[in-house]
């Protein structure tokens, strides 16, 4: 049997960015997306804090070192800047290996997303 798990979470990112004439996804910094082992064009779950919206799209990489969070396309429209955010990726594994799975959380500095 397999079940479908947390492989990776950011938990309260600020929103820096919402643009919406952009090609829908999220941008994120990039030293964020190694410590959540995340990957470019992986599928990630957005949860907004401040509104409740919930939304699904893919990552591109920001600047290292940014702190950047920017929703973009539709997206931005679901956001706004200063929003706090828990971004989530998910798997799916055998239940017994699910048992034994830790996933990667990052909880960066919530004043300039950075990690500390």
């Amino acid at each position: 049997m397999q079940v479908e798990v947390v492989k990776s979470k950011i938990h309260r990112v600020k929103v820096t960015g919402a643009d919406l004439n952009y090609v829908g996804s999220i941008t994120i910094d990039e030293d964020l997306m190694d410590a959540a082992n995340f990957i470019r064009g992986e599928k990630v779950q957005i949860v907004n804090n401040n509104n409740g919206e919930r939304l699904e799209t893919y990552i591109i990489p920001g600047p290292r070192k940014s702190g950047e969070i920017t929703l973009n396309g539709a997206a931005a429209r679901k956001v706004s800047v200063g929003d706090v955010l828990i971004l989530i990726s998910y798997t799916w594994m055998d239940i017994e290996d699910a048992k034994k799975f830790n996933p990667s959380l990052v909880f960066p500095n919530e004043a300039n997303n950075l990690l500390t």
